[in-house]
């Protein structure tokens, strides 16, 4: 039923939005849980290739992959994404400042439990896919360990290049957008312009994103029908290798610590416990509508 579909995405955008503003967790990781990251990053692919082409003023074809796009997953999507950035930026901030261990610690246990969704997806396990897990859980744990910086007033070129690269990790899962913002600099600074609206910050940023997001969703797409059980491996590693950043007790340089006490260590346990629970549950339910690999499009082949 139309009307049903339609709310059930837009649950599925807040959630990806809810967790693309915490630093360390990825809306990629979200879409992959809920089943629907594959089909995600077609539409994504086939709406940058018809504005592509609707810039070099070919009317038809612009209209045909405009009309490919399964805009009932694409528009209910990004209004719940927008819906949650905007709410995220006023609530996500604060509680992470007042309590951090506790929110990181709940994201620990979410993506330790996520990791079997891209594992699954891996048809044949062979050394080559182990091989790539391994050295991609690498990167991802080297990666998220770069202690963060704050470009208080940056340019709006740096603001659109840092988008572009930043939306590049929002549908990657394990690799948080959020988080990149963080080492580019520009991650407080941006969700200011967002509460405060404004406009010629967040278009410019907007308009960095949109370029990123439909380069890279073309590789993807091509890696994903032409190379899946090693995209899926890589996407494997760097769901491990990113649970890093969500260790509950770090220093403001993302040095790893050790827990203040033993009392303390058993309630982040238990929050990171509820988490992967919570996270199964999902999986368990979305699993009984399992995504298939997309098949290759004659103009990505």
């Amino acid at each position: 039923m139309p009307v049903r579909r339609l709310i059930g995405n837009y649950a599925r955008g807040l959630l990806m939005g809810g967790a693309d503003v915490i630093p360390g967790v990825s809306g990629g990781t979200v879409a992959l849980i809920v089943g629907i990251y594959e089909r995600l990053i077609h539409a994504i692919r086939l709406g940058a290739s018809a504005m592509l082409s609707a810039a070099r003023l070919d009317i038809d074809e612009a209209r045909r992959k405009f009309g490919e796009v399964e805009w009932l997953l694409v528009l209910p999507l990004g209004a719940g994404i927008l819906t949650a950035l905007v709410i995220g930026a006023r609530i996500i901030p604060p509680l992470l400042e007042q309590h951090p261990e506790p929110v990181y610690a709940l994201f620990f246990g979410l993506i330790v439990g996520s990791v079997v969704v891209p594992y699954r997806r891996i048809e044949v396990v062979g050394r080559t896919e182990v091989l790539l897990v391994a050295l991609a859980a690498v990167a991802a744990f080297v990666l998220v360990g770069i202690p963060p910086q704050e470009i208080a007033d940056p340019s709006l070129v740096y603001v659109f290049l840092s988008a572009a690269v930043a939306i590049c990790a929002m549908i990657l899962p394990g690799v948080s957008g959020a988080f990149l913002l963080h080492v580019l600099g520009i991650y407080t600074t941006s969700l200011d312009a967002l509460r405060n609206l404004d406009l010629a910050y967040v278009g410019v940023f907007v308009a960095g994103a949109v370029v990123g997001l439909g380069s890279f969703a073309r590789v993807l797409e091509w890696l994903l029908v032409h190379r899946h059980a090693m995209t899926m491996a890589v996407l494997t590693g760097l769901m491990i290798g990113s649970v890093r950043a969500l260790w509950p007790w770090q220093d403001a340089d993302r040095a790893l610590l050790a827990p203040p006490d033993v009392a303390s260590f058993g309630a982040m346990a238990g929050l990171a416990a509820l988490g992967f629970v919570l996270v199964s549950a999902l999986i368990w339910y979305g699993g009984r509508r399992v995504e298939r690999p997309i098949r290759a499009p004659h103009d990505i082949d």
